[in-house]
């Protein structure tokens, strides 16, 4: 039975989807991101994927969790150590629609669970509008070189509620 509003859903990583993930993580970045970089700052972050076997294994070392539409992947996000979020990315299809704002949420739950007291992010300018709705508020601007060309982000972070009070 077909539903009419197909619902998002949280599901850990499986070895299965890094492939998706990585188109993901493509897709996102020439989509989303033009308003805030150059064609070619975005062609080298999206090539910064090009090895599958490095990606598959940043994201198995990391807390993982993927967000579905209708049982497909649309976004993922990762935690590493106890208190940064690494990566997050929602196809641009999906963007929008809450995927992002669910995976964060969950990041946020988890660490503070965990005993963090904080979660940091280093934001890309695109994203940074995003983490700023949710609280996380400006440290420091960053900028780095990927591939050759050099991007700015922005170093986030916001206080989370004690694991006791979740």
């Amino acid at each position: 039975m077909a539903t009419a509003h197909p619902k998002l859903a949280l599901r850990p990583l499986l070895p299965t989807d890094v492939p998706v993930l990585a188109e993901i993580f493509r897709a996102s970045v020439e989509e989303l991101t033009g308003d805030d970089y150059t064609e070619a700052q975005q062609e080298a972050w999206a090539a910064s994927l090009d090895d599958d076997v490095a990606f598959a294994k940043r994201l198995g070392q990391q807390l993982t969790l993927i967000a579905t539409l209708d049982g497909s992947a649309v976004g993922f996000t990762s935690l590493a150590g106890e208190d940064k979020i690494d990566l997050l990315y929602v196809h641009p299809a999906a963007a929008g629609q809450g995927a992002g704002a669910m995976l964060v949420d969950a990041l946020e739950k988890l660490a503070g669970n965990r005993g963090a007291a904080k979660l940091t992010v280093d934001a890309s300018d695109t994203a940074l509008p995003f983490f700023q709705k949710r609280g996380y508020v400006a440290r420091q601007r960053n900028t780095v070189s990927v591939g050759g060309e050099w991007l700015a982000n922005t170093t986030m972070q916001k206080q989370l509620a004690s694991g006791a009070t979740q």
